[in-house]
């Protein structure tokens, strides 16, 4: 990727410690970025995904939406596409005075940053793993997620801007963002998971689940019944939800294939509609979301099941981000891959879907292949210092 020049680079550095809301970000199969910018004012927290009807701006979702983390809407008052026109619009609004450093809303404490000693952590995730396989073994439910997080010391010297570019040079197949706002702190991901894309008249969604590891560049095909059931859960769930939506025709339907994202291949659906409302976008998300991809089966009770005994707070890992234009485009993905930037340390997520089949120690280790993400990410930033 093509990077502008260095106090561009140092602005966008300064907005990550800021109490401006702003997004950047770079869609899949492209070289160019955009940006999403809140001049002024409070960012908008929503409690609902139906309330984003008819609204535009980059959106950041929990898992949860709660009356400690709402729905955040960055209002797009500056939207610009490539550098040149997003290194002016930034020399313009901030080369004479850079944004103020935003001290007292970090919202990663480093309190709450103790090293984790690998041992004891993968005890704690067996001990959560026990509680999710029995539940799934009393018939209790037939699938759920299980993820994990950890926290991994940040790199002398460390720039969120470089970040956001190893991102989109080791991941071009993935969304990839650099988001910024006063009630979320700053985030960064990389996911190949859409929840809803489009504009006008076409809209997308997938089936995504199921994992393998890519070997030697060769996408592996011998997918286990556990990875088909999982992946058959989503796309069931997607498919019925879509029929209860108002959409004009047929559901359109490609799929399952194999899909690369990074290092890892997941089983994948396409599905395309119609839709009477464009401006029932907020419904749509309402319904799709949470999927069997980043909660269970059956949906209600399987999310009941995770905030109670998942053992953390998802935050805005699993939930919906990206940007939000029924007339313009649409690019809205699950927030997975993902990391949330604190002074010292980032806090990484990962996790994966829970069947009767599952064995803990395969579970773990696809956590670490999907943590990997991230941790790639860091160290190719340290690196380069």
């Amino acid at each position: 990727m093509i990077i502008p020049d260095i106090e561009t680079i140092g602005i966008i550095n300064a907005l990550s410690k800021s109490n401006v809301n702003f997004a950047f970000y770079r869609l899949p199969w492209t070289d160019a970025c955009y940006l999403l910018l809140q001049k002024d004012g409070d960012i908008e927290e929503l409690s609902s995904l139906s309330e984003l009807d008819g609204r535009k701006g980059f959106v950041m979702s929990p898992f949860i939406s709660d009356d400690n983390k709402k729905i955040l809407l960055i209002r797009p008052d500056i939207l610009a596409f490539d550098w040149d026109e997003i290194s002016s619009n930034l020399k313009t609004l901030y080369k004479k005075s850079l944004p103020e450093v935003n001290r007292t809303e970090d919202k990663i404490e480093n309190k709450s940053f103790i090293s984790e000693i690998e041992d004891r952590a993968k005890k704690e995730y067996e001990s959560c793993f026990e509680k999710f396989h029995n539940s799934i073994d009393e018939n209790k439910f037939t699938k759920l997620v299980l993820s994990r997080t950890i926290n991994e010391k940040i790199p002398k010297n460390f720039s969120p801007f470089e970040a956001f570019v190893n991102a989109c040079n080791n991941y071009p197949r993935m969304f990839i963002y650099l988001c910024h706002t006063t009630k979320s702190g700053t985030w960064i991901g990389s996911t190949p998971e859409i929840i809803l894309s489009g504009h006008t008249e076409v809209w997308h969604t997938v089936a995504l689940a199921g994992t393998m590891t890519v070997h030697d560049n060769i996408i592996p095909t011998d997918w286990s019944k556990k990875n088909i059931d999982e992946q058959k859960y989503v796309a069931d769930y997607i498919r019925q939800t879509i029929k209860k939506i108002d959409i004009l025709g047929n559901i359109d339907e490609k799929g399952p294939y194999a899909a690369r994202a990074g290092h890892l291949v997941h089983r994948k659906t396409d599905f395309f509609f119609h839709l009477k409302d464009n401006n029932s976008l907020g419904r749509v998300l309402d319904k799709l979301h949470p999927t069997p991809a980043i909660c269970g089966v059956p949906m209600e009770e399987a999310r009941e099941f995770i905030v109670a005994n998942e053992g953390y707070d998802r935050s805005y890992y699993s939930g919906i981000v990206g940007l939000l234009d029924a007339d313009n485009g649409t690019e809205l993905y699950v927030n997975l891959r993902c990391m949330q930037i604190g002074s010292e340390y980032a806090r990484l997520y990962a996790g994966g879907g829970i069947l009767s089949s599952s064995e803990v120690d395969e579970e773990w280790e696809e956590t670490e292949r999907k943590l990997a993400t991230m941790r790639k990410i860091l160290n190719e930033n340290y690196n380069k210092q």
